[in-house]
């Protein structure tokens, strides 16, 4: 096992099961975020294996009058697959991994399902103290949980439901694994009977972890249970299990979404459906290549998918409709000069710098940044538009008082984009850096582009309306309220424009940069961006690529596209969404 992975501390004496479903050979687990197969059997051996607790003889029963549940652990995207009406799995204590502090909230926990930050705090939930409420835990995934609880040697066994590739071939590109088992670590001691389901020939076998059982053996014979000792210390002693031989029907990537429905919920149409939905939501890195994996473009991603299937159905001044929730929010952090540039699709780097910095020049003219080849402001600057708003006066490209005229110039009075506003209104941007620096625990260092006395004079509205700026320990944090929030085509440079305007502050200030916290009021999804976001979901998120910004420059006015360098970005390629306005 690489040095890398994690190893849950043998410190508490609580032992689980891992239980998976993987091809013969090259124990294959999934397929572009989704399962390769739906087998019945391996579904219902699922549900009766970790639900069921043992008695005190040690068998299991279904009808077993034990007051105890077994616990089932799970990463952060194998609870989200699992369709709500399932969720959390009944009869078992559900217990959700996720480094993210504020999980319980942003992924609507019920209070009776545990959250942990990594296996081994998972484990010390349920630790001896736990044992009155909890008797058998199950490990289901996903692909990193995996990889960190057969290096454990907390591991007692790996129940593995053996998978054979039919001939068509059907199942040899899966492109997520399941870790090899050292044959020193891990010691066969049952091979099911292999049976065949719609052309799948499938066994569940057994498999007992030689650690686990020295492990237990020296804790039976330092607690001088010298009975106890011998017994664990055989390797391949016959273990007890359900009479009818019933191993897990265990998962790939998404199984206990496809166990929850046909398992649970019972083999009818509506669980079928509401499994094979399930198994086409994307998969984290972490799960779905064992790499680190990237949360925080999982916030959004989570996000795209809640709107899609419970969001409002609204109509909005474009005329194009829209479906949308109301407050919601997501966290990046910035430190050691990562940059949340979203890799499920590709964002416009350049043109997400050289926005920002004419909202930093307290630019309004559209036509710079059309020069520059940038025509995201085209639209709001056409002649049709304008006039549609009757501003039939203003010249082709003249946006009003947007964005940068109010960071540099509010309160001033707008005449045109060629008027020179050099001292005129309040350089809010200024005085933010300037707090910063002489008086860091101010609760008033605000950036505002939302004038209501200016809005009618505007091309467009403010959308991302005011941030605030936090100094602690060294660190410049920002979070931005944005009352309007296309999540197809607007969020993605939203979040890199902020993240962007963080750290050339905190750059201006001698600061570190710490987070970037994005709060949307109306967060929605344009009704003719559905199709592509549903592509963009099953796109399994990259890590995110660093800024690194030019030292020699301190002064917020003296930055330049020449000065930001991204290093490291593999996104996915761009996907075409058309703009309302």
């Amino acid at each position: 096992m690489a040095s890398s992975v994690a190893v849950a501390s043998p410190s508490t004496s609580r032992s689980f099961v891992v239980i998976v479903a993987a091809t013969a050979g090259s124990l294959g687990i999934g397929k572009n975020g989704a399962l390769p197969w739906r087998l019945a059997a391996d579904m219902a051996y699922f549900k009766r294996c970790t639900s069921t607790p043992t008695t005190s003889s040690g068998t299991t029963t279904a009808t077993t009058t034990t007051d105890k549940i077994n616990a089932v652990i799970m990463g952060r995207k194998t609870w989200q697959s699992i369709p709500e009406r399932f969720r959390p799995l009944a009869g078992r204590r559900n217990v959700v991994l996720s480094r993210n502090p504020a999980a319980r909230d942003t992924l609507r926990l019920p209070k009776d399902v545990l959250l942990a930050g990594s296996l081994t705090e998972a484990l010390d939930l349920l630790s001896p103290a736990a044992a009155s409420e909890v008797d058998k835990v199950f490990v289901i995934g996903g692909g990193s949980v995996y990889a960190e609880a057969v290096a454990s040697e907390l591991c007692e066994k790996v129940l593995l439901t053996s998978v054979t590739p039919p001939a068509d071939g059907r199942f040899d590109d899966c492109d997520t694994h399941f870790p090899a088992l050292d044959p020193d670590t891990f010691k066969l001691v049952k091979k099911g009977e292999a049976q065949e389901e719609k052309g799948v020939e499938l066994s569940f076998d057994e498999y007992e972890s030689v650690n686990h059982s020295e492990a237990a053996a020296a804790m039976a014979a330092a607690e001088g249970d010298k009975e106890n000792a011998s017994a664990a210390s055989v390797v391949g002693s016959k273990r007890k299990s359900s009479p009818d031989g019933d191993q897990v029907a265990a998962t790939g990537v998404e199984t206990p979404a496809a166990a929850a429905a046909a398992g649970d919920g019972g083999a009818t149409a509506d669980a079928a459906a509401a499994a094979g939905s399930a198994s086409t939501a994307p998969v984290p890195q972490e799960e779905a290549e064992g790499g680190p994996g990237n949360e925080e473009e999982m916030q959004y991603l989570n996000l795209v998918e809640d709107i899609l299937d419970n969001g409002v159905r609204r109509g909005d001044r474009t005329g194009t409709g829209t479906l949308s929730k109301f407050g919601v929010q997501m966290r990046f952090s910035l430190r050691e000069e990562r940059f949340p540039l979203l890799t499920t699709k590709r964002v416009f780097w350049r043109g997400v710098a050289e926005e920002l910095l004419w909202f930093v020049a307290g630019c309004t003219n559209a036509n710079v940044l059309k020069e520059r080849g940038i025509h995201i402001w085209d639209g709001n600057g056409s002649r049709e538009f304008l006039d549609g708003l009757g501003l039939t006066e203003r010249e082709e490209g003249d946006l009003g008082p947007v964005y940068g005229f109010q960071w540099r110039h509010f309160g001033a009075e707008y005449t045109d984009m060629h008027a020179d506003y050099t001292g005129k209104g309040v350089d809010q941007l200024a005085e933010c850096i300037q707090k910063i620096k002489t008086n860091p625990e101010d609760r008033r260092i605000v950036l505002s582009a939302w004038n209501p006395a200016d809005l009618g004079k505007m091309a467009l509205p403010p959308c991302h309306m005011f941030c605030q700026f936090y100094v602690a320990e060294g660190e410049l944090s920002c979070q931005m309220y944005q009352r309007s929030a296309d999540m197809g085509l607007g969020v993605p440079f939203n979040i890199a424009s902020y993240a962007l305007l963080t750290r050339l502050v905190a750059q201006a200030c001698g600061l570190k940069a710490g987070d970037f916290v994005h709060t949307i009021g109306d967060a929605h999804v344009y009704v003719n961006h559905v199709d592509a976001l549903r592509e963009q979901l099953k796109r399994k998120p990259r890590p995110f690529p660093t800024l690194s910004i030019n030292t020699d420059e301190t002064d917020i006015d003296s930055f330049e596209y020449k000065h930001l360098e991204v290093k490291g970005y593999s996104p996915y390629k761009t996907i075409k969404m058309k703009m309302a306005v």
